[in-house]
């Protein structure tokens, strides 16, 4: 898998991210987005370590990338693919996940969804 997801790492691009993320509401869920996020704000610490930061680049890689194992316009069964690579993201840095980073993935969130259920996110969390 980690091999897999270091082909994908030339596709991150934190721009693309961010602008990317919003559109996939309706589709992917803000679980999902809540997930990504929070892969996304470990990236930025500066605790994180390489090898860590490598799978969060090859697993948000993957979800920006065109190209992947089932297309994403195929209805739900596009998605289910993105959805486990980032799991096995988050699962594989799960210890750099701090409150802070809950917090600035909750905030980026409540600027791009004034209205979402915090209750979902409370399930993403009770993961770790």
């Amino acid at each position: 898998m980690l091999e897999k997801l270091n082909k994908y790492r030339k596709s991150f691009n934190a721009n693309k991210l961010l602008n990317k993320l919003p559109n996939y509401l309706k589709t992917i869920g803000i679980k999902t987005i809540y997930t990504v996020l929070l892969l996304f704000k470990a990236y930025q610490r500066k605790e994180t370590p390489a090898w860590a930061k490598n799978i969060i680049l090859g697993t948000i890689g993957y979800l920006l990338n065109p190209i992947d194992g089932i297309p994403d316009v195929t209805p739900f069964l596009g998605f289910t693919d993105d959805v486990g690579v980032i799991s096995f993201g988050l699962v594989s840095i799960a210890c750099y996940i701090d409150e802070n980073v809950r917090k600035e993935a909750k905030t980026q969130l409540a600027k791009w969804f004034s209205d979402y259920n915090s209750e979902d996110l409370e399930e993403v969390d009770a993961k770790f």
